[in-house]
């Protein structure tokens, strides 16, 4: 199964692209992508007591084509605060294996119920319910384990564990999770979908940001700018993911659209409409972008992102 891991999907007639075969990224951030996904596919091998189902399925959904926002955004807030590319590295590859674990369970037929991903059958499609459980599973003990062992410095690998485990617990990851199953067809309530959404995708913007910066060990005051370029960032994104999800091209973003209306979820275009949610995702792009006033001209590469994160189609 290993060589359909970067095959095209059909969905309707349509063949449905992975949207990193059709973004346009600056050369720079284009060699950081590939750099993280050689380095993904390092950390994904495994030894030989890992049984080949799992290692497949881990594989299949871990180096499927993706946006890899997060490990981005670490690779970039190190080098902005003086660290260097290879020492952010595990972190990077760390919390898009804590962000792929999640998307395995929420695509699982008990969550969402998605049979797409990022232009492919699900892991839980291609594989079965419990080899996909299971693959996300083992993602989550892998993810602290390159963290141990590939930050050479204990006190910044134990703050790293640190930062990433309070970004996917209860109490952020998993419970905006839970909230976000518990209030489908709830009434319109702005706050709670802000309270969701900081928790749910925000938090582990933010972790990735904190990651790259706690490698290059940043002040204080970068580390509080960061924090606020991260949430702005989370909420922007979560704003444009859900106005593609009511009006994006399924065949441009490798899943399927308006999933969210069939099962009742809040989301800003439902609470806001459309214009005000396309204000609000430009509002919290240009706040996110103010935060980083600290940094100067170090900043553009968070720049881009925010601005690409407003503009993407996919």
């Amino acid at each position: 199964m290993e060589n359909d891991r970067r095959s095209h999907y059909l969905l309707d007639g349509q063949i449905l692209m992975p949207a990193s075969h059709v973004e346009v990224f600056p050369p720079e951030v284009q060699q950081a992508r590939e750099l993280i996904d050689q380095h993904l596919d390092r950390y994904s091998q495994f030894d030989s007591e890992c049984p080949d189902r799992l290692r497949a399925a881990i594989r299949y959904s871990l180096l499927a084509p993706g946006k890899r926002l997060r490990p981005l955004l670490a690779l970039t807030a190190a080098k902005m605060c003086g660290g260097q590319i290879d020492t952010a590295l595990p972190g990077a590859c760390a919390v898009e294996m804590i962000h792929t674990y999640s998307l395995i369970h929420d695509d699982l037929p008990a969550m969402d119920d998605d049979d797409m991903r990022r232009g492919q059958a699900t892991c839980h499609v291609q594989f079965d319910e419990a080899t996909a459980i299971l693959a996300g599973d083992a993602l989550i003990p892998r993810a602290f384990e390159i963290l141990t062992q590939e930050i050479s410095d204990p006190s910044v690998a134990a703050r790293s564990c640190g930062v990433l485990a309070s970004a996917a617990g209860a109490s952020k990851l998993v419970g905006g999770q839970v909230d976000d199953l518990a209030h489908q067809f709830a009434e319109s309530d702005i706050e709670l979908l802000q309270r969701i959404h900081n928790r749910k995708t925000g938090a582990l913007l933010i972790a990735s940001l904190q990651l790259g910066a706690i490698s290059a060990k940043a002040s204080p005051e970068q580390l509080a700018s960061l924090e606020k370029y991260g949430k702005h960032l989370g909420l922007a994104f979560q704003i444009v993911d859900d106005l593609l999800d009511l009006k994006g091209d399924q065949a441009k973003m490798g899943k399927r659209t308006q999933k969210d209306s069939e099962l009742g979820k809040l989301t800003y275009p439902a609470v806001l409409g459309v214009a005000e949610s396309e204000s609000r995702a430009q509002q919290m792009a240009d706040v996110a972008i103010e935060s980083l006033r600290l940094f100067g001209d170090a900043a553009e590469p968070l720049i881009f992102l925010a601005k690409y994160v407003v503009e993407r189609s996919q």
